[in-house]
C-alpha cells in the first residue's frame, strides 16, 4: 500500500484543534508535525485545504444479521460495513448473544464467521442471556483469551434474552473482579409486557401504541434499580440508548456520587420525538424501536446531558428492518413489529449538522463522543479512537461544506425507508482511510484491499 501524506488541513482529537500534516505509513500515522517531507517517491499527496482530519469513528453499539421472528436485519456484516464507511465509521462493536443454555464460547465462534465479511474492524459485547454453573469460568475466558471487555445484559425481553435481578447481580458480581464494564439495556420487561398485552385486548394494534407501552418510567425504573446493583456489587456500568429525561438524572446523581457509571445516547433520541405518530398509518412502523422515542423535553435534555459531559457515547442501535416483508408482519398486531432503525451511516453528519454548527457541543467534543471515548471506554485506546503516531490510520477527511438530504432512494444502508428521510445535513466524509487504504472518496466505497479483523480489547475502565 502507498504512503499517504496529508496536507493543509485542521486536525481535531477530543483534546485540541490544531493546522498540521499527517503521514501514515504500513497502515498507521507515522507522523504529525507542521512540516513533513515525504517519505518515498511513491508517497502519495491529499490536499485537504479547507477540511477537517477526525479519527476514524467507533460505533460501540450495532447489530448486523440481528435474529427475529421477521428475519435477520436487513444489514448484515457487509452491507452494514458499507454503510459505516459511507458515514465515517471505522470500526464497529456488535453483540454475542447465545441462545438459552448455549456456551458463550461456542456462540462467539459462531459470530465469528458471520463477520468474516465485514470491511471494517469489529469487537462484540457478550450477552450472558442465561447463567449456569460454567458462566463465570466462561466470562473469565472471554476477557482473558478473547478480548471482550464488555458484557451486554438485557432488563427486557425476558422471554428471549432477558435475564432476572439474581442473574444479573452474578453477572455483575463477576464482570467487576476482572476490571471490564457491564452494558446494560434498562427497561422493565415485566411492566412493558403487561401494557402491551393490554393494548392488544383493547383492540389498540397499530404502532403509535409501542410508544404508549413503554413509556418514561419503564426506563428510568430500570435505570435505578441497576445503579443500585452496580453500587453495592462496585461493578462498572455503561447504559445503552438512553432516552428519558428521568433517566439522565438518576444518571447524574450516581455519577456525582462518584460511581462508575456510563450512559450513552442515539441520533434518534436527539432528533426525533413522538410527533411522528401524530398520523396513525402503518407506515409509521419505521420508527418502532426501542426504548421509544420521547418528547421534545427528553431531547433537550440529552442534549444538555452530552454537553455537560454526563452521557459519554452516542452510538446507533442500527438495526434496521425492511417495512415490506418484515416490518409488516406486525400490521395487525404492533408486537410483531420487528423493533430497530438503521443509522450508522448518517450518525457523523447528524451530529456534525445538528450539534457542531448548532453550538449544542464543541467539535472537539464531537470527535470524543464518536471516537475517543467509545476507543477509552472500552479498551481500543491502544489502537484507535484518536490521532496520534503509532495508532491504525483510521482516518476521516471531513468536508464541512458538503450538503446532503437523507433519503433511502440513495443510501448505501440496505433497507427500504430511513428514520431521517428529508433531513438535510451539512458536513460529511471527503475520504475515508482505513489503517492507510482508502476506502471511501467522493461518495464511492473502495472495498479493495478492506478486511475487517476481530479487535482485541484491553483492560481500561479502572483508569478512565
Amino acid at each position: 500500500m502507498p504512503d499517504y501524506l496529508i496536507k493543509n488541513g485542521t486536525i481535531v482529537s477530543s483534546e485540541k484543534t490544531f493546522d498540521n500534516e499527517l503521514l501514515i505509513s504500513n497502515g498507521k500515522i507515522k507522523a504529525i508535525d507542521k512540516e513533513i517531507k515525504a517519505s518515498n517517491s511513491s508517497t502519495k499527496i491529499i490536499d485537504a485545504k479547507g477540511m477537517y482530519i477526525f479519527p476514524g469513528a467507533i460505533d460501540p453499539h450495532v447489530h448486523m444479521s440481528l435474529p427475529s421472528p421477521a428475519g435477520k436485519s436487513s444489514d448484515d456484516f457487509l452491507s452494514g460495513s458499507i454503510a459505516a464507511i459511507a458515514g465515517g465509521t471505522t470500526s464497529l462493536i456488535d453483540f454475542v448473544t447465545p441462545e438459552k443454555g448455549e456456551s458463550y464460547l461456542v456462540a462467539l465462534e459462531k459470530r465469528k464467521k458471520e463477520a468474516e465479511n465485514c470491511l471494517i474492524d469489529y469487537g462484540f459485547h457478550m450477552s450472558p442471556t442465561w447463567w449456569g454453573e460454567s458462566s463465570a469460568d466462561e466470562i473469565k475466558k472471554c476477557i482473558k483469551d478473547e478480548g471482550i471487555t464488555s458484557f451486554k445484559t438485557y432488563m427486557a425481553y425476558k422471554n428471549v434474552l432477558g435475564i432476572n435481578n439474581e442473574k444479573l447481580i452474578k453477572v455483575m458480581d463477576t464482570v467487576k473482579k476482572y476490571d471490564a464494564l457491564v452494558t446494560i439495556h434498562c427497561e422493565n420487561g415485566d411492566l412493558i409486557e403487561y401494557l402491551r398485552n393490554k393494548f392488544i385486548k383493547e383492540g389498540k394494534i397499530s404502532p403509535k401504541y409501542h410508544i404508549l407501552s413503554r413509556p418514561n418510567e419503564t426506563e428510568a425504573e430500570a435505570v435505578n434499580r441497576a445503579i443500585i446493583f452496580s453500587k453495592y456489587t462496585k461493578c462498572p456500568i455503561y447504559i445503552v440508548h438512553v432516552s428519558a429525561k428521568e433517566s439522565v438524572e438518576i444518571i447524574q446523581k450516581a455519577q456525582n456520587n462518584k460511581q462508575l457509571v456510563f450512559a450513552e445516547t442515539c441520533p434518534h433520541y436527539l432528533l426525533l420525538d413522538d410527533s411522528v405518530f401524530e398520523e396513525d398509518n402503518f407506515e409509521l412502523a419505521k420508527y418502532v424501536l426501542s426504548p421509544a422515542l420521547r418528547k421534545k423535553e427528553d431531547r433537550e435534555v440529552l442534549w444538555k446531558a452530552i454537553k455537560n459531559g454526563n452521557i459519554q457515547t452516542i452510538g446507533t442501535d442500527h438495526c434496521p428492518f425492511n417495512l415490506k416483508g418484515q416490518k409488516d408482519k406486525g400490521k395487525n398486531d404492533f408486537t410483531k413489529i420487528p423493533n430497530g432503525a438503521g443509522g450508522i451511516e448518517h450518525r457523523l453528519s447528524l451530529l456534525f449538522t445538528y450539534g457542531v454548527l448548532t453550538n449544542k457541543i464543541s467539535i472537539n467534543q464531537f470527535v470524543d463522543i464518536v471516537a475517543t471515548k467509545p476507543a477509552k471506554l472500552f479498551g481500543l485506546h491502544h489502537k484507535k479512537g484518536d490521532i496520534k503516531v503509532g495508532l491504525d490510520a483510521d482516518i476521516i477527511i471531513w468536508n464541512p461544506d458538503k450538503e446532503e438530504i437523507i433519503s433511502s432512494k440513495n443510501h448505501f444502508q440496505n433497507c427500504d425507508t430511513n428514520i431521517y428521510e428529508g433531513f438535510k445535513t451539512k458536513g460529511k466524509p471527503e475520504y475515508v482511510i482505513i489503517k492507510g487504504n482508502i476506502a471511501f472518496k467522493n461518495g464511492k466505497i473502495f472495498k479493495e484491499n478492506l478486511k475487517g479483523e476481530y479487535l482485541y480489547r484491553k483492560n481500561n475502565i479502572l483508569s478512565y
